[in-house]
């Protein structure tokens, strides 16, 4: 099928079943598919993260799936640079990139553009930390307009992440983070997204994920959580933030029994679940809900 050039956004909350949708779109579109899962990047951890099967990758050319460590840090930035240069080099082949995951973060980089403020010195970030333990939200929001006053509509007084970030990159980059937000422009024409979140019904992705959870032991998820913790990695990566990471160490150390450890895994992944579904009524207003049962109702929605 000759389409013109688009690039299809499959995104939808954990176990809904968009990396087989993927595979079934890109067979009818002659497309490729990107990753956007931020847990799905890392190698040594296939099962746990639900990366797609070696039957499936064998079928569709698939793109950013378990390519690098544990060890290293991962951010949206270095995914935003590596998958824009593997959806132009898909279009240059005249296919269709299909970018599926449930990362929030990456779909707006990718869409919206990211801003590409230069890194902040570590003693600095620490130091305005401490300031702001110091002296409390309130008093820090306050210095944070004497500061940078552009940010007073921009920055909700409550909000202690954003007004850290802000005072930091004033303090660093002597620019106001509004507009290093305000100048930043995305890679492609915005036009060329065909954007869809997938929106399962709330029994359907219970069972989903009660289902995988079961079939992540059958796979030797325990072994996999072993061989993970053998590494020791710095506590401060992000791949120590994957659901059963803590859970299975924890049945391994004996805290904890199969059901015990199985069932919170199921309650962590039905609450990380709700999360993104609150991220994309926020975040995704514009983009259209399908069912993930209908991967027909989404192909005449790109075709047309």
């Amino acid at each position: 099928m000759d389409l013109k050039p688009t690039i299809v956004l499959l995104a939808g909350p954990t176990a809904s079943g968009k990396s087989k949708l993927a595979i079934k779109l890109s067979k009818v579109l002659n497309g490729e598919v990107v990753n956007a899962d931020s847990m799905q990047v890392y190698k040594e951890l296939k099962i746990l993260t639900s990366r797609p099967s070696q039957s499936d990758l064998r079928k569709i050319k698939h793109y950013l799936y378990g390519f690098i460590s544990v060890k290293k840090n991962f951010s949206t930035g270095a995914w935003l640079n590596i998958s824009t240069k593997i959806i132009k080099s898909i279009l240059k082949k005249r296919k269709v990139p299909i970018l599926v995951g449930g990362t929030g973060l990456y779909f707006k980089a990718l869409v919206d553009g990211l801003v590409q403020i230069p890194d902040i010195p570590i003693l600095l970030r620490e130091k305005i930390r401490k300031y702001h333990k110091k002296i409390g939200q309130e008093k820090f929001y306050n210095q944070l307009l004497k500061l940078d006053p552009k940010v007073e509509n921009f920055i909700l007084k409550s909000d202690s992440q954003r007004s850290i970030r802000a005072y930091e990159v004033k303090k660093f980059t002597n620019k106001s983070l509004y507009n290093w937000i305000k100048n930043t422009e995305p890679t492609f024409d915005p036009n060329l997204f065909k954007k869809f979140f997938i929106y399962p019904s709330k029994d359907f992705l219970l069972q989903q994920i009660n289902l995988r959870t079961n079939q992540m032991f059958k796979r030797g998820v325990k072994q996999e959580v072993k061989e993970f913790l053998k590494l020791k990695i710095r506590p401060d990566l992000s791949a120590n933030k994957i659901i059963g990471i803590q859970e299975i160490k924890d049945h391994l150390l004996k805290k904890l029994s199969l059901a015990e450890v199985k069932n919170l895994i199921q309650i962590r992944t039905r609450q990380y679940a709700k999360r993104q579904f609150t991220w994309a009524r926020g975040k995704m207003s514009s983009w259209k809900i399908i069912n993930p049962n209908n991967y027909k109702e989404i192909l005449n929605k790109v075709i047309n």
